[in-house]
Parts: C-alpha cells; structure tokens; sequence
C-alpha cells in the first residue's frame, strides 16, 4: 500500500505584472494638452470650431438632461461621491494588502483606475470649458472697444451706475432691518433671472441658448466658509449658486454662472455679461442687483484711483443701498478664516493656470468693460 503524504502549499509567486488597458486613458491627458495649446493659438478659429460650433450643442444637450433634477447634482457628488470614492480606495488598498501574491497587481489595478478617472476628468474639462478661456473676447461680441480709461472718466460711470442703483432700489420688498429682501422663491427667481439672455441673444446671439435654471445648493452656508457664491461645473453642465448670501447679490451670481453656462469663462467678463442681463431682465428686482453689484465693483475701483471722489460719491447711495451694502459686510464678516483663505489661494491658482495672470485680481478687469458700455451707451469716443 502506498501511502501519500500531503505537501506543504507553498506561498504564491509573485507573477509579472500585467498592465491595465484602462491605461490607455492616459492618452487623454496628452491630447487634451495638445487641444488646448491649439485653442490658445487662435482665437478667431477657437471661436469658430469650438466655443460657437460643438460647445453650444453639446452644453445644452447635457444641460437639458441634468436639469431633470431640480437640485444641484455637483452638490450631490461631493457629499455623496467623494465620500464613497475615498471609502472604496481604503477598502481597496486593504484587500490588496490582504491578498498574498497579488499585492503589486492589485495595487497596480487601483492606481491605474484612479489615473483613468483623473485623466478622464482633465479631458472633459478640457473640450467643455478649458477651450473657452482661448474664444475671442466677449467686447469682440458686443462690439465694444476697451481702451485705458482716465480717473474721471471712472467717476462718471460711478454716478451713472448709482443713480441707476438709488432709482430701482425704490419700492423693493425689505426686510424687518430695512435690507432687501427677495419676493420670488430661489427656484422663481433662477427661472426670471433667464429671460435677460434671450434678450441679449437678439443683438449678442453667442447669449443664446435653452439652459434649464441655475440650481441652489442645499448647504450654501457652509458654503459661505470658502466665500464662494456660485460654480459652474463642466461635468455636469449646472450653475450652481450659493442661496445663503444677501438676497440683493443672489439674481447678479445666477447670470454670472450661466454666463460660464454660455462659454464665457473668464470672470471678468462673466460678471460684465451678468451686468447686462440683468438689465435686461423684466424684473426690477433683477435690474436692482446687476446695477448695484456694477456699482459696487466700479466704485471698489474709483477707491484705489481717487478716495476722495469714492466718498463724495458713496455718500450718494440711497439709505436703501446702503443698507444692503451693509448687510453684505456684516454676512462675510463672519465667514472671514483659513478655509477663505485657501479657497482664494485655490481660486487664483486655477485662473492662473486657466491664462488669466491676472489671477483673483481679473475680476476687477470688468470695470473695462463697464467703462467701455458707458462710453458707448452716451456716445464718448
């Protein structure tokens, strides 16, 4: 009889390793790179091809879909998403550790995964709104020539940005401290805050467009802490608005990030394009908000060039407005910390590397075009 002894297993051997396909998503950063040198290149074929040829027709088709929900997707991601993203990685790594002879592998799988995404993402960023920053100026659009502008000339814009201000400022719903306070919901209020833009689109069509309404975020006072009052996510096509902030500011941050909506992605020219729909808008609570943040970022302006005129000026606002301004400095007053602090660090390093040097200081830039639109509305050479 033969009797067989059972052999001791031995440990696995460590096999090669075989590299994930899902590498091949690597190419996208490669590509996205070289589309967004071209795009830099020239302005006019940038305008032509990408921000007035694909992207109006791919934005909106995902627009369309995402606006099916009421509530912000992009909120919904970072909650949720990350969350769960950060979760399955530990879980991940903790498997492969647990997993003898297939350690390597199975790390190699997670990083090659995560590069994947990562690389997906740039590449999404890229042909939706990264190529935008390289489109033609919004002034080349509105036919306005932006040229530097004197200290009275500034001044003169202020006067008539105010009396703009002081006169719709007049007979808006308050609050009991006298600070406006809006009539229509968040949700009514993002739906009227379109109708300037289908305004626009008659003189401006690359204003045109059938976007669904910026969406609130749930959490907007947390929000507040990173002193940001509105993003436009490419992935999701949305505008998203922070609803915690003074109510007179709400409808001009709505038209900002639907202005990114529309392709314009550079700040100063977002806020410009927010100014004039405003305006344009049907609502006089609307109108009351693009004139006075147009004030306010004309005036921050005619501080640093001529105090003295900025107080004489100041002392113009309406007790209204300047109880609304008020109320503004006493809100973010209270968010004033660290988490502001790296979120403006954050901020200026993704205009930066977007082409804006400018960096945070671009959206002072808008007082050009405000300037410009004042001389053209009087006729000034």
């Amino acid at each position: 009889m033969i009797i067989s002894h059972p052999s001791t297993p031995s440990a696995p051997l460590q096999g090669k390793l075989r590299l994930p396909r899902r590498l091949l998503f690597l190419l996208l950063v490669p590509l996205g790179m070289g589309l967004s040198q071209f795009a830099s290149q020239d302005p006019e074929r940038t305008e032509r091809l990408f921000s007035g040829g694909y992207y109006p027709i791919l934005s909106q088709m995902f627009n369309r879909i995402t606006g099916l929900v009421p509530l912000s997707l992009a909120e919904f991601t970072v909650v949720l998403g990350i969350p769960a993203a950060v979760a399955w990685v530990v879980l991940s790594i903790r498997k492969a550790v647990r997993s003898p002879g297939e350690q390597r592998q199975r790390l190699l799988n997670l990083l090659s995964t995560l590069l994947a995404v990562a690389a997906g993402f740039y590449f999404i960023f890229v042909v939706t709104c990264g190529v935008n920053y390289s489109r033609m100026p919004f002034a080349w659009h509105a036919g306005l020539t932006v040229r530097p502008s004197s200290a009275e000339e500034l001044a003169l814009a202020c006067v008539d940005l105010i009396a703009d201000a002081n006169r719709l400022r007049e007979g808006l719903p308050e609050d009991e401290e006298g600070v406006f306070q809006l009539e229509k919901s968040v949700f009514a209020t993002g739906k009227a805050s379109r109708t300037g833009f289908h305004r626009l689109a008659q003189e401006i069509p690359a204003l045109g467009g059938d976007y669904s309404p910026p969406k609130p975020v749930l959490l907007s006072h947390l929000w507040s802490y990173t002193q940001i009052t509105g993003v436009f996510t490419c992935w999701s096509m949305e505008a998203n608005v922070n609803i915690d902030v003074p109510d007179f500011t709400l409808p001009f941050t709505m038209c900002h990030e639907q202005a990114h909506l529309r392709g314009f992605m550079r700040e100063d020219e977002a806020n410009f394009i927010a100014y004039l729909a405003c305006m344009e808008s049907e609502d006089q609570a609307i109108q009351y908000s693009g004139a006075s943040m147009a004030a306010m970022y004309a005036m921050n302006t005619l501080y640093q060039a001529d105090y003295e005129r900025f107080c004489e000026l100041y002392a113009t606002y309406s007790p209204g407005v300047q109880r609304d301004f008020a109320a503004q400095s006493r809100y973010w007053a209270q968010f004033e910390g660290p988490v502001a602090e790296v979120s403006d660090k954050v901020n200026d390093t993704y205009l930066k590397a977007n082409r804006q040097t400018d960096g945070v200081a671009s959206y002072g830039r808008m007082v050009d075009l405000l300037l410009a639109n004042y001389r053209a509305k009087h006729g000034v050479e």
